[in-house]
């Protein structure tokens, strides 16, 4: 459809869809039927649904023409700028009958003042500069209507502020104006200002739009309205101030003299290019702003996460196919947009038991680092040590609040603590295997190296922790089996190792993993995850085997004069000089 352009059209019993263009700067958009006929029913039996399909049906504008007065019309105030509006044309009679009628499209244009920069004055003084897209834009009366339009040839409609894009991070950007801090105000026109949000990456953040007047200018009759609308600004400040466009319902802010700061918050605005609109209003006499002038300084961001979700949040990125939104994780039961909402928040002394519970349950590491030292299994007191140091103080730093203690960066201390879970799990149970020393040792290595590179790859996959434990698992069946069908007897031997050890280590280590998988959650995960450390620990303490019994595990084979002795491990063929 042409703007003033009658197109002629014919409906059969499926619906017909057409298309309008809508320029910036656009005022209004009127769509008319004309010479409407019908060959089944009187009147103009036609339905024209205005707006997108994509968009819910309460944002839709739908026209029935049966009984509207002739000719029939719809009146879009403030279309979306710049882009193609979608006009669906349903016909009522049945499906027999068809429906002739001609479709116009009406536009009316505003004369837009843009405020230029002034180095660029200097050396061009017929052209404005557009700092949003980085090319000269058109006078105010070349503005592009297509073949045809309606320009309001009336006083400027609004003064335009050219805003620069900064992006300074992911999901992070900062709109400021170019060579000035303030927008001028004024009772006559609309100051307008537009933010492109339209990069396909602007959607997962918060828009931030904070206001503030000048004081010595604001007067106690004075009023400033804004609008922020998506689409296109809001323009009928004289007749209306609910901030309503064709297809979107704006958020309202004022300004006044005993309240002269204002802010707004919008989570996850649409993609799209959004527009803030000021003007100066003197609702009690009018007569007393037409001299008046009010500079608002403006603070414009796009931010991931507010306030970076403050001491009881952490803000994460979330990428899911070509989206990105960000958002925070809250912690001791705070919730909200930005962690702020405590209706739910623990305590302090809450915060610190739960601390304390995380910390010291990691304590229990000592048993199997025991139990180790005295079978002379030095790698696997080693890992055990190396668990418990890192899960200690991973979890001190990784509480909200008062009780926090961190020695290195968070991601390093939570790294190393995932690792040395995997790796203790998967020394215990090779352990328990009863391999040869060199095959046990490079399988303790290639195994710790496997789940560091899981890890990194995804380090909360449950594939890190679960694929080592089965391949482990494997391996120690196996090597029962063999010794079973080899000694004729069931291995191990003794009862009272199955008795007192195993059985109890195996429950243990059961109840611990099903914890882990099934019933931790984030309202009981302090007491839950210190359950796991204490089950995990005592497990390995319980599962370790014991030494062999042939031999005594140190003897001295030579004495010297001087002291030293030499000592000779006849089982781990190691020597060391004492």
């Amino acid at each position: 459809m042409e703007p003033d352009v009658p197109l002629p059209h014919t409906l059969l019993s499926h619906p017909s869809y057409l298309k309008v263009f809508v320029p910036d700067y656009t005022r209004e958009l009127l769509l008319e039927l004309r010479d409407c006929v019908s060959s089944g029913s009187l009147g103009c039996p036609v339905r024209l649904t205005v707006g997108p399909v994509t968009l819910p049906s309460n944002f839709q504008k739908v026209l029935t023409c049966t009984s509207a007065p002739w000719p029939c019309r719809l009146l879009l105030p403030s279309p979306p700028w710049d882009r193609w509006l979608q006009v669906t044309a349903e016909s009522l009679v049945g499906p027999l009958g068809t429906v002739t009628f001609s479709a116009v499209a009406a536009l009316t244009a505003c004369r837009p003042q843009s405020v230029t920069i002034r180095p660029l004055l200097q050396s061009s003084q017929n052209q404005s500069f557009n700092a949003s897209t980085g090319l000269p834009s058109l006078s105010p009366d070349h503005q592009d209507l297509g073949r045809s339009g309606r320009v309001d040839r009336s006083p400027f409609c609004l003064t335009n502020y050219p805003v620069m894009r900064e992006d300074t991070d992911v999901v992070s950007v900062h709109f400021q104006l170019l060579d000035r801090v303030s927008v001028r105000v004024c009772q006559n026109t609309p100051s307008m200002m537009r933010l492109r949000l339209n990069t396909g990456m602007d959607s997962g953040g918060s828009l931030t739009i904070s206001l503030r007047a000048n004081k010595t200018e604001m007067r106690n009759e004075t009023v400033i309205v804004a609008c922020v609308n998506a689409a296109s600004p809001f323009l009928g400040f004289n007749s209306s101030l609910n901030c309503t466009t064709a297809f979107f319902q704006g958020y309202p802010l004022s300004l006044s003299a005993w309240s002269r700061r204002a802010n707004l918050i919008i989570p996850y605005p649409e993609t799209d290019n959004w527009y803030l609109s000021l003007q100066l209003m003197c609702p009690e006499n009018a007569e007393e702003c037409e001299q008046a002038v009010v500079h608002v300084e403006t603070t414009l961001y796009l931010v991931p996460c507010l306030n970076d979700c403050g001491p009881y949040g952490q803000c994460l990125l979330l990428r899911r196919h070509s989206y990105l939104y960000a958002g925070c994780s809250c912690k001791a039961g705070w919730r909200g947009w930005s962690c702020t909402d405590n209706s739910t928040a623990q305590t302090v002394a809450q915060q610190r038991a739960a601390a304390l519970l995380l910390t010291l349950s990691n304590l229990m590491f000592l048993a199997p680092i025991t139990v180790s030292v005295q079978r002379f299994f030095l790698v696997e007191a080693s890992v055990y040590a190396y668990t418990m140091f890192f899960s200690t103080f991973y979890h001190a730093c990784d509480q909200p609040g008062e009780a926090v203690l961190c020695i290195l960066n968070y991601d390093t201390l939570q790294y190393c603590d995932f690792l040395g879970s995997g790796a203790a799990i998967w020394v215990t149970i090779l352990c328990m295997a009863r391999l040869k020393a060199v095959l046990k040792y490079v399988l303790f290595l290639l195994g710790t190296l496997v789940i560091a590179m899981s890890l990194q790859l995804d380090r909360r996959g449950i594939w890190n922790m679960l694929g080592p434990c089965l391949f482990a698992f494997v391996i120690m069946a196996s090597m029962w089996t063999y010794r079973c069908g080899h000694r004729r007897q069931c291995y191990p031997t003794s009862w009272q190792r199955w008795t007192f050890y195993l059985l109890p280590g195996i429950s243990m280590a059961s109840v611990g993993v099903a914890i882990y998988t099934s019933m931790m959650t984030s309202d009981n995960y302090y007491y839950t995850h210190s359950i796991w450390h204490v089950l995990l620990a005592g497990s390995a303490a319980l599962l370790l085997p014991p030494p062999d019994e042939h031999t005594e595990p140190w003897t001295c084979s030579q004495k010297f004069p001087c002291h030293y002795q030499i000592c000779k491990n006849d089982r781990e063929e190691l020597y060391t000089v004492t």
